[in-house]
């Protein structure tokens, strides 16, 4: 049995044939297009061309941005470059080339990221679970009796919009103090590039002075684990927001585990290590226990296999 995982992302749709070990066998991608009608074409070419010469998938996976019904698959609310999807089904584009038979469903990319986690990653054989992903933004997903929570509107998980600060800069969303504003790839460039700005000493100021577009979050943590003070004050500020706002999701999940996934990950050592420390003191006299973060262990960084993951997670 195969199943077809379909990643939508800012700059490609990624599309790939996926086998009963969470394995890529055939892998198809596109420039993401930002007109709904050329985006309706480009979904259908990565599609058929999984489908050539091959046998019927066991289903169809989707993962996309924003607000995503997983029954209907349609977007509700997707801000940004690619809002025109909004109302429409991500199924409909490709039902014309696919067979009645096959089930499609769709999902927020961070719930798809725990899709893929709770089917061949650390959240597999797991009851309760938080999935955050670290990226430009921060994402999240919620793994509670064993089932992926949705909520009423279809929002839960979305715990990159947990107020850390009533009183912080504003969010995309609309809210103030959101922990993506303090703890995402973006802001930790932001809070590095105001210092540059302001002339501050530093190695990143040294660096990236003439060229401050080239500054990146994995250059600050760089420049931290080089002993720059400067950028060791940015990611330590980061870091507290960020195991603070775990502390609270433990207390209100209870979870076995929480799983960190994206780019920033990729910081091993001086992102975990803090983390959990700051974590361990804040909810360990109520939890009783010791929380373990883990690295994401599903190690395709694409989407395609926790999109595939949907269809069988949508069957547990």
């Amino acid at each position: 049995m195969t199943f077809i995982g379909i990643d939508i992302g800012g700059t490609r749709i990624k599309a790939g044939l996926v086998n009963a070990d969470g394995k890529i066998i055939k892998h198809s991608s596109i420039i993401t297009p930002t007109n709904l009608d050329a985006f309706g074409e480009a979904l259908q070419a990565v599609v058929a061309e999984l489908l050539a010469d091959g046998p019927l998938p066991g289903g169809i996976g989707i993962g996309c941005k924003g607000i995503v019904d997983p029954d209907t698959t349609e977007v509700e609310i997707l801000p940004g470059t690619f809002s025109f999807l909004e109302g429409h089904r991500l199924s409909a584009f490709i039902e014309a080339i696919i067979p009645k038979a096959i089930t499609i469903i769709a999902d927020n990319d961070a719930r798809v990221a725990l899709a893929g986690e709770l089917i061949w990653g650390a959240a597999r054989g797991r009851e309760n679970a938080i999935m955050l992903t670290l990226g430009t933004g921060v994402g999240g997903a919620i793994l509670a009796g064993g089932k992926i929570l949705r909520g009423y509107s279809g929002v839960a998980g979305h715990l990159g919009h947990i107020t850390v600060d009533p009183d912080g800069p504003m969010c995309s969303c609309g809210n103030h103090g959101c922990l993506e504003t303090y703890f995402s790839a973006l802001a930790i460039e932001a809070e590095a590039l105001s210092a540059i700005h302001r002339g501050c000493e530093s190695v990143l100021t040294r660096r990236f002075n003439e060229k401050p577009e080239a500054l990146t979050c994995k250059s600050v943590f760089e420049a931290s684990a080089e002993g720059d003070q400067l950028a060791r004050s940015i990611i330590a500020r980061s870091i507290r927001f960020l195991g603070a706002a775990i502390a609270g999701i433990a207390h209100a999940f209870d979870p076995e585990v929480v799983i960190l996934g994206g780019q920033i990950t990729e910081a091993g050592p001086a992102l975990f290590e803090p983390v959990q420390g700051e974590v361990w003191w804040r909810s360990r006299r109520f939890l009783g226990r010791d929380i373990p973060l883990v690295k994401a262990d599903v190690a395709d960084q694409t989407g395609v296999v926790g999109a595939a993951a949907l269809v069988l997670s949508a069957k547990c």
